[in-house]
């Protein structure tokens, strides 16, 4: 009896434990399937660039405008002088030489340039003006002084004359002049001779007192040996009477 027992005590943790068992093993869990993996992000567009200009090819001084439009940029500029500026737009130019204007797009895809050539023409060459000679330049500058009949007087015209003589003489200081008193054939040689003296001197005293050096200035008188004009009329007389200046040698 006690055997039996033993027996079927037995045999019923032999069963217990393949129901355990069996159970176990309708009870796993089925592996995960490995995961779905993501895409990358698309890579950022390049940037593109374009610049033109209305004109390329100018006269010193003159203006042309510059038109671009870029795409996919976050920094737009236009080398030389311009410098940073909008995705697209104009912007007028004022080149002093012919200038190749680049323009430069950046963005996180990448970099973009884009040129146009500004040709600045040669200026014409500046004439130079014919440059006279000190000797045509007295002969221009330089006012003789006419005097009334039998007078050393300097009347008003010729303070005129003589003040133009006389800054003329200050602007070219090398110069040294010699101051001839003349006069009409009226009157006898040594009278005129004289007064031709009285004149020039007169002459040296007004430029004097206008600030030309009194060493720069010599007097002669030639009374009426030396006449400008031939005929016997007042209008000659007149061309006769004068303080008249030559370069002193």
């Amino acid at each position: 009896m006690l055997l039996s027992r033993r027996l079927l005590s037995r045999t019923s943790l032999i069963v217990s434990s393949a129901v355990v068992l069996a159970i176990a093993g309708c009870t796993k869990k089925p592996s995960l399937p490995p995961p779905v993996a993501t895409p990358p992000p698309p890579a950022a567009a390049k940037p593109t660039a374009s610049i033109t200009a209305d004109k390329t090819s100018i006269n010193p001084g003159e203006s042309a405008r510059l038109s671009w439009t870029t795409t996919d940029a976050q920094n737009v500029s236009i080398a030389p002088e311009v410098g940073a500026v909008t995705a697209q737009g104009n912007t007028a130019v004022t080149p002093a030489a012919t200038t190749t204007y680049t323009l430069t797009a950046a963005g996180p895809g990448g970099t973009a340039e884009a040129t146009v050539r500004v040709s600045v023409a040669a200026a014409s060459p500046v004439e130079a003006a014919p440059t006279s000679s000190l000797d045509e330049l007295f002969l221009k500058e330089v006012r003789d002084a006419y005097f009334d009949y039998d007078s050393a007087e300097i009347r008003a015209d010729a303070q005129v004359a003589l003040r133009k003589t006389a800054d003329f003489l200050k602007n070219y200081p090398q110069l040294r002049v010699t101051i001839e008193g003349h006069c009409d054939e009226r009157g006898s040689t040594e009278y005129n001779l004289a007064l031709g003296d009285r004149r020039s001197n007169a002459v040296k005293q007004y430029l004097i007192s206008l600030g030309v050096p009194s060493d720069r200035l010599n007097v002669v008188s030639f009374g009426k040996e030396k006449p400008f004009c031939m005929q016997a009329t007042e209008e000659c007389y007149a061309q006769n009477r004068r303080g008249h200046f030559v370069q002193a040698k």
